[in-house]
């Protein structure tokens, strides 16, 4: 994995590299990654989880020499202890992200069994209304189990079906057409990452973002995959989507069943799934209430105005 930290301040990049670059050395020893620098920028190179670390270890220095121009040898093997300590004392409910916070955690007691399901299980449905943190949850939980090396790869996916509109009336190529169906996804991953990671692992193909039209014939090992607005797709689709899963890989399906925009009469493959997929082992059915919506305050008296719930 390569990852690419920017340095809040350029200036004091000597004292954050320490004399003959000893602090990156002793960063690339202790956590067996290399460190590539290049002007105002480092890269990061080993497995997931080493380099996570050694990201929060240098983010954690560059708050120490805000107030200071300069490192001891022991204020960054107290960074690396305190990375250390921090992993242990991670709750089994957060999720270790690459933002400046670090981790994030369920709000409600529904999000954070919507969590412990899909960190148990290899195939997680979820159905619920709009601002449960269906998706969001979902790529917070692809996002953690990429950090700690556990996969290669995300992959998410969309429908493109309309909600009272056409594709064909889109300006644009194809890819511009399906981009706006895209663009939640990105949102939550630039929550999770800043935009030039998310830039870097898009080109490297640790991140791909695709519609679901293009997933037939694919088998994705190593990888989360996560099909968001599932309602949109059909029973086919869903078959087809089902069955792309890979040895050592995860599936997160998403959707709203309250919000369908398929043609009238066609069933939804979201519902038929969840009620053919009931029972199986390893497998997880969950369901969000509007109790579980954490948007703004309104959000839940709307759904709730609208008999969505």
């Amino acid at each position: 994995m390569e990852l690419t930290v920017t340095l809040n301040e350029p200036q004091k990049r000597l004292a954050l590299f320490g004399p003959g670059d000893r602090n990156l050395r002793q960063i690339m020893e202790r956590l067996r990654v290399r460190i590539n620098t290049r002007n105002s920028s480092l890269r990061i190179l080993g497995e997931p989880a080493d380099v996570a670390k050694a990201a929060a270890v240098i983010e954690r220095i560059q708050n120490l020499l805000r107030d200071r121009d300069d490192l001891s040898e022991d204020a960054v093997r107290e960074a690396l202890g305190s990375v250390d300590a921090e992993e242990k004392r991670e709750s089994p409910d957060s999720l270790s992200v690459f933002s400046r916070s670090g981790s994030l955690q369920g709000r409600t007691p529904g999000q954070r069994e919507y969590i412990r399901a899909m960190l148990s299980n290899d195939l997680v449905i979820c159905c619920g209304p709009a601002g449960t943190g269906k998706t969001y949850l979902a790529v917070a939980v692809a996002v953690h189990l990429l950090k700690r090396g556990e996969i290669k790869r995300i992959c998410l996916v969309r429908p493109a079906v309309e909600a009272g509109e056409r594709l064909g009336f889109l300006p644009g190529d194809l890819q511009a057409k399906v981009n706006p169906y895209l663009r939640p996804l990105f949102d939550a991953m630039h929550d999770m990452m800043s935009y030039e990671q998310v830039k870097r692992f898009m080109l490297n193909d640790v991140v791909e973002v695709i519609p679901l039209a293009y997933m037939r014939g694919r088998t994705l090992n190593n990888s989360v995959i996560i099909l968001d607005e599932a309602q949109n797709a059909t029973p086919t689709q869903m078959l087809m989507f089902l069955t792309r899963l890979g040895q050592q890989s995860r599936m997160i399906v998403t959707g709203d069943d309250s919000q369908v925009d398929l043609e009238p009469g066609q069933p939804s493959g979201l519902t038929d799934a969840v009620q053919r997929l009931k029972g199986i082992e390893g497998a997880a059915i969950m369901r969000l209430e509007a109790s579980d919506i954490v948007r703004h305050r309104l959000v839940s008296q709307v759904v709730a105005r609208y008999g969505t719930t």
